[in-house]
């Protein structure tokens, strides 16, 4: 028979539409087999994990997109104002475990998957990591696409789809070793590549002029070597509202496959060679910059990035208004998530006027009144600057379009303090000197409405400090959101025992308004209800040493019973990992000398991958291996005491730690920490903090009370006043426990056969230059350690200062911050999607 024409209006929709996909047992069981016997191909004779986690994830997915299309439906139909999240990180995790309890289908499954003969945890586990991230600016993002979704805002996210992750982190012999992170060898069953909306990226040529029609002089950026940037689509589920917003996330390919003609011709590595330069854009997640390679592959990846997302976004608008762009700043917004994707300021100016035709002034109005900066630093070697000579090189229009935005700012400024020479070095977005950069940060100050710091302290000494001569000129662009975490991966995805708890005793609706924990409070001194908190701390303690005894594959024999002290970040001298190992230190030496009455048992656990080019951080991770080998080796330490470097940090693991954690250590050199996301999810699992006033633990104490909460150490203000006169050895001469440290230190006890390898870290330390002053901190930070003892040994108190901290968590969820960033910055409007 005859295939039958269909006229070319009719919907495709009325053709391939399909009845709804049910969340019961049986449908999603029907589904997995399917796909395990059909498109997989696979039996009961097939004994790998991976394919019933990719049958099951496809089942989830299919779910997803039935939701996915409707939300996409419902903000076209409505014509809403719609945000962008540009961020070079999304650390997102795993997915499917998200996924199923966003979509209220975690019972449905578990059933499925138990009358199948699979254990569901074991699926998990089987996906691996997405390796799109470093550390706690991409979690954010990712939390904050997942508020995005559960407040039902129309906002999407913009990344990278990077092949290899940062790495994956083995200790040989104590010492990091980094080994590439292929999370992407057997797929992703997440994502839709979409070939249909690939953009062109320039990269290096020259630019021409002309006289247009109208009398314009206009700018063609020609001669260019391009790439295609390929867009792929992860859904992101609201929680149970059937909203499922998109992360779009971009992979560099070739314009052409490679040289036919030259292929055939022999020349088989050259023919290739422009798509495997290509493709290296999206390679590696932060590649080395410390060579002039690694900074302009980091380069191409923030402009493509950048370009790409905002071609993307012109595209569509073009493609439902036209040329007429007088509503574009009405109806759209980007949120730059620190300072790696600034350089959209000048691209969108570049589309605006090169691409579109508006005018400058058209162009700068619309793009002032679209961009949003975040800070995520108060380190200024943090902020990127790019060399003058490498972006005309390699951006040459895009250079042109930056000294502009330069001159027009710089007249304003000298406006406003005539015959200041200073200020206006200071301020101007090019740092002169020996060789000219382009200071990124000023670009999205100047490019931007609004600034925002991440923590009520970090966004104060922004205003006072940092960008203070910004602040004296736009005081009203500048602003606080304090960070978050999404409480659904956070607490009720891995903790679930405990969200159950939680439930039980204040009902459901603290999953979507997290202040609702407080009620938690009513409850501190109900006997049966703490027993069961306990109960459940102690069942979270138990699986992570059954996790730490996986990873290491080497029992430890840890005792549930003992203090869980957890430093779990990156390793960085400001985040002083190192302050935490010498009061480590300072324990082995007190048990050596006998001094042990009234002693608190303590398992000290720290985690955290270091820069590959970052020496000392590197030098930090062997000094906590090679001093946890002595004391787990040590017969007179025995229970009193382990250390353990947990190696391979990730989202994944942070899911087994932070439910059990006693401990969060959050002990950066005040003034130092922006934020924090750590310390959050520690205190919503009910750990208890040590910290300094620095980042988010001013507001963790402000929340939890003073009583709730070991605080110690200098101030900012104290920290800043010490540095004309700091002295360290002075320090260590008067303290007899620091005394005995150092010697053990310098007298090589932890390195006996590796001769002078923590010298560096030595010699930093007393060092009166010293910016993360170790030295000063380190008798207040035993006094608080003390304090910690003596309420551990409390267990009743202990357990209702734990309950406290839960309780008072709810300021810490991303759903706030979401809110704050809409109702005073973005301006959406929610849109209702049919579940």
């Amino acid at each position: 028979m005859p295939l039958r024409r269909f006229k070319k209006s009719q919907p495709i929709a009325t053709i391939t539409a399909l009845p709804a996909l049910s969340l019961d047992k049986k449908g999603i069981e029907g589904d997995f087999k399917r796909y395990y016997g059909h498109r997989l191909g696979r039996d009961e004779n097939c004994r790998s994990l991976h394919y019933g986690y990719e049958a099951l994830s496809l089942a989830v997915s299919d779910r997803l997109t039935e939701r996915w299309k409707k939300t996409y439906n419902a903000y076209k139909d409505t014509d809403c104002k719609r945000a962008c999240y540009l961020s070079m990180e999304f650390l997102m995790g795993r997915t499917l475990s998200n996924a199923m309890l966003n979509l209220g289908v975690n019972d449905a499954v578990a059933q499925a998957m138990y009358n199948l003969g699979l254990d569901l945890e074991e699926l998990i586990d089987a996906e691996p990591d997405a390796g799109l991230g470093n550390g706690g600016l991409g979690r954010l993002a990712a939390c904050f696409i997942d508020s995005c979704a559960t407040l039902q805002l129309p906002v999407t996210g913009y990344g990278l789809r990077y092949e290899y992750g940062m790495f994956s982190q083995i200790v040989v012999d104590g010492e990091q070793v980094e080994e590439p992170d292929h999370w992407l060898r057997n797929g992703n069953v997440w994502e839709i590549e979409r070939l249909e909306y690939k953009q062109r990226i320039k990269f290096g040529g020259h630019t021409e002029s002309h006289i247009d029609e109208k009398g314009n002089r206009r700018i063609c950026w020609v001669d260019t070597h391009d790439v295609f940037a390929v867009p792929f689509d992860t859904p992101i589920p609201g929680y149970q509202n059937g909203t499922v917003n998109t992360l779009r996330l971009w992979k560099a390919t070739a314009t052409d496959e490679f040289d036919l003609q030259g292929f055939n011709a022999g020349d088989y590595a050259e023919a290739v060679a422009e798509k495997n330069t290509a493709e290296n854009i999206t390679m590696v997640l932060y590649p080395n910059d410390a060579n002039e390679n690694g900074k302009t592959l980091r380069l191409r990846q923030q402009y493509l990035l950048a370009s790409a997302s905002l071609q993307d976004v012109l595209a569509c608008w073009v493609g439902r208004h036209g040329k007429d762009f007088s509503k574009f700043a009405e109806k759209n917004c980007f949120q730059l998530n620190d300072t790696h994707p600034s350089i959209a300021v000048a691209e969108l100016m570049r589309l605006l006027i090169d691409n579109h035709g508006l005018v400058w002034d058209e162009a700068w109005s619309i793009t002032k009144n679209t961009m949003a900066y975040t800070n995520h630093t108060l380190l200024p070697e943090a902020l990127e600057r790019w060399s003058v000579n490498l972006f005309k090189q390699m951006l040459p229009r895009l250079m042109e379009i930056i000294f502009e935005i330069n001159a027009r700012f710089l007249a304003e400024v000298s406006t406003r303090w005539p015959g200041d020479k200073d200020r206006i070095a200071r301020m101007s977005l090019i740092e002169e000197g020996g060789e000219q950069l382009v200071r990124m940060a000023y670009l999205a100050i100047v490019g931007s409405y609004s600034v925002n710091g991440v923590a009520e302290l970090h966004s104060k000494l922004l205003q006072q400090g940092l960008f203070n001569d910004f602040y004296q000129l736009w005081p009203e662009k500048f602003n606080n959101k304090t960070n978050g975490v999404t409480p659904r991966r956070w607490l009720a995805a891995c903790n679930p025992e405990l969200a159950e708890l939680i439930t039980k005793t204040i009902g459901v609706g603290w999953l979507t308004d997290l202040s609702l924990l407080k009620k938690l409070e009513l409850h501190v001194d109900d006997k049966a209800f703490c027993e069961r908190w306990l109960e459940v701390q102690q069942g979270a303690k138990q699986k992570l040493t059954a996790f730490i005894t996986k990873e290491l594959d080497v029992d430890l024999n840890l005792n549930v019973d003992a203090l869980f002290d957890v430093q779990v970040k990156r390793i960085h001298e400001y985040k002083r990992q190192l302050l935490n190992v010498l009061h480590v230190i300072h324990l082995y030496d007190r048990i050596k000398r006998g001094d042990t009455a009234n002693w608190t048992n303590r398992c000290v656990i720290i985690g955290g991958k270091a820069a590959p080019g970052y020496h000392m951080a590197k030098k930090i991770i062997k000094l906590i291996n090679n001093v946890a080998n002595v004391i787990n080796h040590d017969a007179d330490v025995g229970d009193k005491l382990k250390l353990i470097f947990l190696p391979n940090y990730r989202v994944s693991a942070m899911e087994k730690i932070c439910p059990g954690a006693d401990l969060s250590e959050q002990i950066s050199t005040a003034g130092k920490e922006a934020s924090g996301t750590g310390n959050m999810k520690f205190m919503m699992n009910g750990a208890l903090t040590i910290g300094t006033l620095d980042g988010a633990n001013v507001e963790i104490r402000e929340e939890v009370g003073d009583d709730n909460f070991f605080l110690f150490g200098l101030t900012e203000e104290q920290v800043e006043s010490l540095r004309n006169h700091y002295d360290p050895v002075a320090i260590i001469n008067q303290d007899d426990d620091l005394q005995r440290i150092m010697n053990l230190l310098q007298g090589e006890h932890f390195n006996q056969f590796e001769p002078g390898i923590f010298d560096a870290i030595i010699g930093a330390m007393k060092s009166p230059h010293d910016p993360w002053v170790t030295i000063a901190d380190f008798r207040s930070f035993v006094d608080a350690q003390k304090r910690v003892e003596a309420a551990y040994q409390d267990k009743d108190r202990w357990t209702k200062m734990s309950i406290i901290n839960c309780a008072n968590s709810g300021k810490f969820s991303t759903d706030r911050t979401i809110s704050e960033y809409n109702n005073e910055l973005w301006k959406l409007t929610p849109v209702s999607v049919a579940k």
